[in-house]
């Protein structure tokens, strides 16, 4: 059986477009924003620079799948709520994760790109129901998935109606505690060859490190990524989730100069 992923039902590449922006027309779309939104002046802040710096998409969880029941598990509506304001006043579109299926009508009321994380991408009805949602999707890959498992699980939204899905590369566990993650950076030229759809990579958890996010997102364009999805925050040592590997404002902005000069402003 052909799926409709792969290269053999489509040769050409997918372009995916989300509001005015397109994943996978050959040019390289920047998503930035903290890991979790935590208040309205947090969020506003990292949206003025993100624009400033010429992203296009500002992503913020308001849902938050944490390993721990103890940590901050997110804002619920209100940080959704909050998104919404940040794209109202700097144009930005919205990707945040939806974590249950029974959330996915909420979600997509205000969100331009839904997010799967890493959890759940072999949730299988919550795939499906992103299937019949009529938004968007970016769908991380498990951090124990092979690349074909990964694939099956976009399969499931395709197969449901939905032919809007985003690849995004997050890291993968692996024996080495250096970092959080091991990036399989050749995951991104080789899920190319298979699949149709547009691939990204997300260098924040990919590292677990701020300190080789910038090196990593360099390496994103050299092998042919169609975007990055990058955590920043006003005060990443303060930041009640993921702190350790997001970019303080200072470092987004010199990230953003080191990348192609389409995606900047003139």
């Amino acid at each position: 059986m052909n799926l409709l992923v792969s290269r053999d039902v489509q040769p050409e590449n997918s372009v995916v477009r989300v509001g005015d922006v397109a994943f996978g027309d050959g040019g390289f779309v920047v998503m930035a924003g903290p890991c979790s939104v935590e208040n309205e002046e947090q969020l506003m802040a990292c949206a003025e620079v993100i624009a400033d710096c010429g992203g296009q998409l500002l992503r913020g969880g308001a849902f938050k799948p944490r390993t721990s029941p103890y940590e901050f598990q997110g804002l619920g509506e209100p940080g959704l709520k909050l998104l919404e304001l940040a794209r109202e006043r700097y144009g930005l579109g919205i990707v945040t994760e939806v974590v249950t299926e029974a959330d996915v009508d909420l979600v997509a009321n205000y969100a331009d790109l839904m997010q799967v994380g890493a959890r759940n991408m072999q949730n299988f009805a919550l795939l499906k129901a992103l299937g019949r949602c009529g938004k968007p999707v970016l769908l991380k890959r498990g951090p124990s998935a092979t690349l074909k498992e990964w694939l099956m699980a976009a399969e499931y939204v395709l197969a449901n109606g939905n032919p809007d899905v985003v690849l995004c590369e997050r890291g993968i566990r692996s024996f080495d505690s250096h970092t959080r993650n091991v990036c399989d950076i050749t995951a991104v030229p080789a899920m190319k060859e298979m699949t149709h759809l547009p691939v990204i990579l997300d260098p924040s958890h990919a590292t677990g490190r701020r300190s080789l996010v910038a090196p990593l997102a360099r390496a994103a364009v050299a092998v042919g990524a169609d975007g990055l999805l990058v955590e920043c925050h006003p005060n990443p040592d303060a930041a009640l989730s993921d702190g350790a590997q997001s970019l303080d404002l200072t470092q987004f902005r010199q990230l953003m100069m080191t990348l192609p000069c389409r995606i900047l402003k003139a």
